[in-house]
């Protein structure tokens, strides 16, 4: 009896093995999916520098809107967030840059805001620069001229970043520098603009938005300018047609 016993025992524990294995087999662990977007940070910046002055409003959320469903995590500064030190120092931390600002003149130079109001300290730190004329304080804020950028925009110094949009009058002055900088591509604005009405922020909101949606930079660019070109927002054909003014250098395939 004891031997018959001794022997149901060694067959129960011989099967459980090969139950347990049956048991994985019947049950395998479910496949886990890759993510939807690469794991690596895709970043963008806003800098609004005349925000106090010429609030972007809603366009503000739906720019927001837009690079985050693209996988972009935003950061947007304002006014006197935007500094001189941040143009020479941050915007290589970022894929993409858009800067929404504009001119003034002083003693025939023409000046774009940058957003931190003028100081003694500031003066003195980039005395050589005021010095040129390559910036200035008169306004209260600070404004850059293009010297400023042709000689602080140096090779290599935005070779991380993809494309910059630059929503400012006469931005194409200083966008090849941005190009030659390093930036992949870069959106500007030909001739002058104006930030109020909420129009310029319209039109540049809807070239994000197509990129976002997976078209080239030169698609999306041509895409928002193209139906004004051929009139095709006018009500009557006597209207007086309107073209934005926006263009892109460098790589115009580029995708974000």
């Amino acid at each position: 009896m004891r031997k018959i016993l001794f022997a149901a025992l060694v067959v129960v524990l011989v099967a459980l093995p090969i139950a347990n294995v049956r048991s994985v087999l019947a049950n395998p662990r479910p496949i886990i999916s890759p993510p939807l977007r690469a794991t690596g940070l895709k970043t963008a910046v806003i800098l609004s520098s005349l925000e106090q002055t010429y609030p972007m409003g809603e366009y503000s959320s739906d720019l927001t809107l837009y690079l985050t469903r693209s996988g972009y995590q935003v950061t947007e500064l304002t006014n006197a967030q935007v500094t001189v030190n941040f143009l020479l120092t941050q915007l290589n931390n970022y894929s993409i840059v858009i800067w929404r600002t504009n001119t003034y003149t002083w003693k025939h130079i023409e000046y774009w805001y940058v957003g931190q109001t003028d100081n003694s300290g500031i003066e003195t730190q980039y005395a050589t620069d005021f010095a040129n004329g390559w910036m200035n304080g008169n306004a209260g804020i600070l404004g850059v001229g293009l010297g400023f950028f042709s000689g602080h925009f140096t090779s290599g110094m935005l070779g991380n970043v993809k494309l910059v949009i630059l929503v400012a009058t006469d931005s194409e002055s200083f966008a090849p520098f941005f190009v030659n900088a390093g930036a992949t591509s870069v959106i500007f604005a030909n001739g002058v603009i104006d930030l109020s009405f909420g129009q310029i922020d319209d039109l540049a909101t809807q070239v994000v938005a197509s990129l976002s949606n997976g078209q080239s930079v030169y698609s999306a660019v041509y895409g928002v300018v193209s139906p004004f070109i051929q009139n095709a927002n006018t009500e009557d054909p006597l209207d007086t047609g309107y073209s934005p003014p926006f263009w892109y250098e460098g790589d115009g395939t580029l995708i974000i």
